[in-house]
Formats: C-alpha cells, sequence, structure tokens
C-alpha cells in the first residue's frame, strides 16, 4: 500500500464586508512571484489552531482589526502542492483595516467592482463563490 499523502495546509481567508455591502480586497507585497496581484486577506493555519481563531489572528496581525469569521463559504481550493484555501463570511468588529503586513494596499470594492483588481489565479474560484453567496 503506498504511503498516505498528509492533510494538506489549511490556509484560511475572510470575505469580509463593510456596511455598504463592499468586499476587502488586499494586494499582495511579498513573495515577489504574488507581489502585485489581489487577494481575500488571511493566511496558515498553525498546528493546534482551529480555523475560526486562525482567521482572527490573521486578520489581526495583517491588517490591526479584530474580526469574527460568521460562516463558512462551501468549497475548498487548491492553492500551491500540499495548501488548500478555505473561506469564511467574517463580520468587522472593531478596527479600521491597513496593510500592515504582506500587502502594500486595501480596496473596498463594491459587486461591481470586484473584478477591476488583478485576483491571484488561485482566489478566482474563491471570489466567484463568495459572490455567488451573496445573491
Amino acid at each position: 500500500m503506498p504511503p498516505e499523502s498528509p492533510a494538506p495546509t489549511v490556509v484560511v481567508a475572510a470575505a469580509l464586508y463593510d456596511t455598504e455591502e463592499r468586499l476587502l480586497a488586499a494586494r499582495r507585497s511579498a513573495p515577489p512571484e504574488l507581489a502585485g496581484r489581489w487577494e481575500l486577506p488571511g493566511g496558515k493555519v498553525e498546528p493546534g489552531e482551529t480555523p475560526a481563531r486562525a482567521l482572527v489572528r490573521e486578520l489581526r496581525e495583517e491588517l490591526g482589526i479584530e474580526a469574527e469569521p460568521q460562516a463558512r463559504v462551501p468549497g475548498e481550493w487548491p492553492l500551491k502542492a500540499g495548501y488548500v484555501l478555505r473561506v469564511w463570511r467574517c463580520r468587522l468588529r472593531s478596527g479600521t483595516p491597513h496593510p500592515l503586513q504582506d500587502h502594500d494596499e486595501l480596496r473596498w470594492l463594491t459587486p461591481a467592482e470586484v473584478w477591476s483588481v488583478d485576483w491571484l489565479d488561485q482566489d478566482v474560484p474563491a471570489v466567484k463563490e463568495v459572490l455567488r453567496e451573496r445573491i
């Protein structure tokens, strides 16, 4: 029997909306191969951490905000080998998002503006599902 592949590392991301129903997008500043492209903010789940706790921690570290994960967006999307992306709808509890780590710009996008930014290829199917969920 071949050895089992290890479970993929989960990367969590936030579908964070403001009071005007605009979606937050973050432009990567690192690593170089991703710089200048846009993503849903978030990061890796650390060992022993739940996805919800990881998302709260990542949004605090990367954007300086307190957010509350509300519901997982259906689906899971492959990233680079050994990684998968899972997205949660989140509510902003406090703070104003600022690009503190790994990003150099943030934008609140209306539904009509969502495709005006150059999303990372691996985020495109997740963003499509987030938008479908909002209808």
